[in-house]
């Protein structure tokens, strides 16, 4: 099965590239009244990695992947997309501009078939429009054939096939966030930003949620995943950056950060980081 999209390898750090990140945060503060849940993080990411944001409860990891993704606007500093600056724009003019999202709970339509759940992610459709479904209706036609055939082979590169058909409520939790990656696929964002895609999954299924992005990033997606399950983060991470009390804690290799004292006891006080 084949996604539209480059064929890029993932790209570490430290290996001289110059190039403009695809996606930076630039001294971001969002306040709640006089509390700072985020205060003056920076970081970047580039075309073709798998970076994680990793921290202790109420780090403010939520809330920055919100600000990232359009959910709200930040009180201060910038965030950029491949150099635009975006942090006043909705999220939906942020997927436009390649910038999709998961979220840790996710809520497909119930009532809709897995098919027509992802379907809905392909933005631009003619028949969105009242025009063109009376002026070009076989342009109409040829398009809702096109979102169909591409929703299936979505389906099936996250084994979902044989579900295709059913109502989304049928899923269990992990094949809900295969879903939900799915319909994410079917925008063809640049970069995903996935919020805990292990929680609450069982083990066979997150093995697939593991081949699934290691697969979608080898044919170019960039990904920045939230995410409290170590193992996943080290398996699938070359750079994390690790957030606690609102701010960017430290960021390294999965192995360094793990190590790091400052880290051990933010998470633990002075325990060791599983």
């Amino acid at each position: 099965m084949e996604i539209e999209g480059d064929m890029a390898t993932a790209t570490g750090r430290g290996d001289g590239q110059t190039a403009r990140p695809l996606l930076a945060v630039e001294n971001v503060v969002q306040r709640f009244g006089g509390v700072a849940a985020v205060d003056g993080v920076s970081f970047s990411i580039r075309d073709g990695e798998i970076a994680g944001l990793i921290g202790p409860n109420g780090a403010g990891k939520t809330t920055m992947f919100n600000l990232i993704a359009g959910s709200m606007a930040p009180s201060e500093g910038r965030i950029l997309i491949e150099g635009e600056s975006v942090e006043t724009q909705p999220a939906h003019r942020r997927l436009s501009v390649g910038l999709g999202r998961t979220f840790q709970i996710p809520r497909p339509f119930g009532q809709m078939s897995l098919v027509e759940n992802v379907m809905l992610g392909r933005k631009g459709q003619s028949g969105e429009r009242i025009l063109p479904n009376w002026l070009a209706p076989g342009r109409v036609a040829r398009e809702e054939r096109e979102t169909y055939d591409k929703a299936m082979a979505l389906l099936e590169f996250v084994t979902l096939t044989h579900l295709a058909r059913e109502p989304a409520r049928v899923l269990s939790g992990g094949q809900r966030k295969l879903l939900e990656l799915a319909r994410v696929l079917m925008a063809e964002p640049r970069i995903i930003l996935l919020d805990e895609p292990a929680a609450g999954v069982n083990p066979s299924l997150l093995e697939v949620i593991i081949d699934r992005i290691i697969e979608i990033n080898r044919r170019g997606t960039t990904f920045l995943i939230i995410e409290h399950n170590m193992d996943m983060i080290a398996r699938l991470c070359r750079h994390v950056f690790v957030m606690a009390t609102g701010k960017l804690l430290c960021e390294g290799t999965p192995a360094a950060v793990a190590a790091d004292p400052r880290v051990i006891e933010a998470y633990l006080g002075g325990g060791h980081l599983a």
